[in-house]
């Protein structure tokens, strides 16, 4: 069973190589009981939420850790991919400023994902 950092280091990977833009990641575990860390990024398209959502699943799937839950698929612009401790957030771009959760989880620290990422 994987840690729930170590999940996050799979996920902001996965969503990565998929060409998710503006990923963030928030440690919450400190501030709220619904998950250690939060993943926040953007998509260019509905279809694009679908790819991402179906990568991070394969990617910790892969990895031995259960079926997520999933939430907003048939709405299309926002979906929420919970792990227990970890939950990714599937946005596109005006739905992602709409609803500002790095705004509203403002006391939660960011995570520097450099190391994760691909420039």
């Amino acid at each position: 069973m994987l840690s729930s950092i170590e999940m996050t280091e799979i996920a902001v990977r996965a969503l990565d190589s998929k060409k998710a833009r503006d990923i963030k990641a928030l440690k919450t575990g400190d501030i709220t009981v619904l998950a250690d860390y939060f993943i926040i990024c953007t998509a260019s398209s509905a279809t694009q939420i679908k790819t991402l959502s179906d990568e991070v699943e394969k990617a910790l799937r892969d990895r031995g850790e259960p079926l997520p839950r999933t939430e907003g698929y048939r709405s299309g612009g926002w979906v929420l991919v919970d792990f227990g401790c970890l939950v990714v957030h599937l946005f596109l771009e005006e739905l992602r400023e709409f609803y500002s959760l790095e705004r509203l989880w403002n006391d939660a620290g960011e995570l520097d994902i450099k190391e994760w990422i691909s420039e």
